[in-house]
């Protein structure tokens, strides 16, 4: 029989990975201790499981911190996929949501996320797919729960722009 394993009463798991998202030092420290791992002999797909990430991209963390020291471990602007909609965009179609689909000649009275995506093509000629446009529609400050769409942001902040 094995030994028992500690087990925490305050905090969840979530709560703990939380505060590791929560402070740049936290992932800096966690990909450092990755690239000690490294430098102890393990391999970087063994420790991908435990930090949960690729193995391609503990080796981009060893390649950076062994060109460009702690510094390359820093998450640098301009990384990562850019947006479809400008911010202006994403503003105009916040107003958009918050009127009913019928304004703008759907046969719906309700949004959906399939209607939200027929909606930016029409109106700017972007093609999205629907798990795109449920997380869209999140970032923007909505949720679609099969009622009229819903604002989760103040209706006071909102300057819809006619």
């Amino acid at each position: 029989m094995g030994r028992k394993v500690k087990k925490l009463k305050n905090f969840t798991t979530e709560q703990v990975e939380a505060l590791f998202e929560s402070d740049v030092n936290y992932r800096i420290a966690i990909k450092l201790f990755a690239i000690l791992l490294i430098t102890r002999g393990y391999s970087s797909r063994v420790l991908e499981n435990f930090f949960r990430t690729s193995f391609k991209q503990i080796c981009n963390w060893a390649d950076r911190f062994d060109t460009e020291g702690v510094k390359g471990l820093f998450l640098k602007p301009g990384r990562g996929r850019r947006a479809h909609l400008t911010s202006q965009q994403k503003e105009q179609l916040l107003c958009d949501l918050s009127k009913p689909p019928t304004m703008f000649g759907y046969k719906s009275t309700n949004w959906t996320g399939a209607l939200i995506g027929e909606h930016i093509k029409k109106v700017y000629q972007i093609d999205y797919k629907l798990s795109a446009v449920y997380n869209l529609t999140r970032n923007i400050g909505f949720s679609i729960t099969g009622r009229p769409i819903k604002r989760n942001v103040d209706a006071s902040k909102n300057k819809c722009v006619i």
